[in-house]
């Protein structure tokens, strides 16, 4: 009888493979955002709500579709969030132009003071984290994780237009 061809194994075993390249990107993002999440939990605040905060600080008001988009929240989660966040005082709804239907939220003042200060926090404990990745290591490991999440991207809408 014949051997059966094994498929070769060395690109798997040195690390090579995508497969193996997508388990550690897993397993590390899985660690990561429980790190994270853990801090903000210090903090007081939940991941989404950190997420809805810190997108309006750096991109402005925004309407609640485009938040959420940008900050991967269904709908439903989306509302919740902003619901909880406008009951705070954080963010507020604002009419948009001259067409009193379309409504954008933003920060309020108090939600401006809140996630300046949290930001801060929230990046030296990153820099923590990080602190043996040197920024030449940083700086491949963000341009091989965003090559391949534009990868992913791009072929999940071929996918769904096909």
């Amino acid at each position: 009888m014949a051997a059966t061809a094994q498929p070769e194994r060395t690109t798997a075993a040195t690390g090579g493979s995508a497969a193996s390249l997508w388990l550690v990107m897993m397993k590390a993002h899985r660690s990561i955002q429980a790190y994270v999440e853990s801090t903000f939990a210090c903090m007081g605040i939940g991941l989404s709500d950190f997420a809805i905060l810190e997108v309006l600080l750096h991109r402005g008001p925004m309407s609640m579709s485009a938040i959420g988009d940008t900050v991967m929240l269904a709908n439903p989660s989306m509302t919740a969030a902003v619901a909880r966040l406008l009951r705070q005082g954080f963010v507020e709804r604002k009419c948009c132009g001259g067409d009193r239907r379309v409504r954008t939220i933003g920060l309020s003042d108090a939600g401006r003071a809140l996630i300046e200060r949290l930001f801060a926090q929230h990046e030296r404990d990153l820099e923590a984290l990080m602190a043996d990745v040197s920024p030449a290591d940083r700086a491949a490991a963000r341009s091989v994780v965003k090559t391949v999440g534009l990868a992913a991207k791009a072929k999940t809408r071929g996918a769904v237009a096909a």
